[in-house]
């Protein structure tokens, strides 16, 4: 993975953290709501702005970031009192201001499908090529990962069986796994500008399917047409959003009730530049996509009910409105901290993890 790519892929993670932030700001401005900190990312401070309201900030820690309200804030002069502090709002102005954020993703999600319609087209034909690529290789543990397959790869064999343009390849690739539990199978895989013979030996899942562990595509180029009218562009967006985000709520309802099972495949910032980084090194256009999904997972994640995520504290409204009072602030600061601390740790299990399992990192140990 060429580290150019990877800028194009830092650089739409940045912008969907940017994009949730701006959704609660422009919700607590627009509704005359005091707000003194806009940070992206978290920690010590590598550059600010003094606004004549609030301070712009981008911080050393890239997990996040966050909107500041003199609520919190022991040096603000603002007096308690003031009817512009969030706290002091009813409750249904706090819920859009935390909800907000989550909104933005999502419609920032639906624009990123309007654009790429609009832009670039609507998808016409579909030209195949010879083989079947693999995005993705699940985890170190995988068959496929021992075998020494790589997300980027290009299957063009299976037990010299040709993967050919005209065939259907993923068939055929997908019954020659599922045929050989704990036999080898033999690939031809086409690396850059090199050809490997590797051999996988595929193991047996919870279901009693063979599988190697690897997400498949097929091989080819889309052709585009233009589109007839806006209405098809809206409506083809609003499907196309339909579809991403059904698909990945399932993916977080499988991950709920079977964690154990597909928790390796949870990745951190570092496995998600490292995936779109291979997506714009395969074609820059595939981005638009990948940028949209990760906006949905990120919305998803934050309506968790999590403590120091946004589902967490419209929790804490819940719990206000059915008490018909909050909980003690201590109680709420306590929670908070505590999610807060958890979270970032996870985040950097992740980083570590996923730091270890690039492509670079494996060829130092080898």
């Amino acid at each position: 993975m060429s580290g150019l790519f990877a800028l194009p892929a830092i650089a739409a993670l940045a912008i969907l953290i940017v994009v949730h932030e701006l959704g609660h700001f422009l919700a607590a401005r627009l509704q005359g709501i005091h707000v003194n900190r806009f940070s992206i990312g978290f920690g010590p401070i590598l550059w600010k702005y003094q606004g004549s309201q609030t301070e712009y900030a981008i911080r050393a820690i890239p997990l996040g970031g966050f909107v500041g309200f003199p609520d919190d804030d022991p040096d603000s002069t603002i007096p308690d009192d003031d009817p512009d502090l969030l706290s002091n709002r009813p409750i249904l102005d706090r819920a859009i201001v935390i909800s907000a954020g989550v909104i933005a993703n999502l419609l920032f999600a639906y624009l990123l499908f309007v654009g790429q319609f609009a832009g670039v087209g609507i998808p016409d034909t579909f030209n195949t090529k010879p083989g079947i690529l693999i995005p993705e290789v699940m985890s170190l543990e995988t068959p496929a990962a021992q075998a020494g397959i790589r997300p980027g790869d290009l299957v063009l064999e299976v037990n010299e069986t040709t993967l050919g343009a005209d065939a259907p390849v993923i068939d055929l690739f997908t019954e020659a796994i599922r045929s050989s539990p704990n036999q080898p199978v033999d690939l031809l895989v086409q690396r850059g500008d090199r050809q490997l013979n590797l051999t996988v030996t595929p193991e047996v899942n919870d279901q009693g399917v063979a599988v190697i562990g690897v997400k498949l595509i097929p091989n080819g180029d889309a052709t585009y047409r233009r589109p007839t009218g806006i209405g098809e562009v809206l409506t083809l967006a609003a499907r196309s959003f339909q579809d991403m985000f059904l698909g990945i709520a399932g993916g977080f309802w499988m991950l709920i009730t079977n964690f154990s099972q597909i928790a390796d495949q949870v990745g951190g910032p570092v496995k998600i530049v490292e995936q779109g980084a291979r997506f714009a090194e395969n074609n820059l256009l595939s981005l638009i996509p990948f940028t949209a999904a990760i906006s949905i997972n990120l919305a998803i994640i934050n309506i968790l009910p999590l403590p120091a995520l946004d589902g967490g504290q419209l929790t804490f409204l819940l719990i206000e409105g059915l008490r018909g009072k909050p909980l003690p602030s201590q109680v709420q600061e306590n929670v908070m901290q505590t999610g807060l601390v958890l979270l970032l740790g996870l985040g950097v299990i992740l980083i570590v993890r996923d730091t270890t399992q690039l492509e670079v990192f494996q060829n130092l140990l080898q």
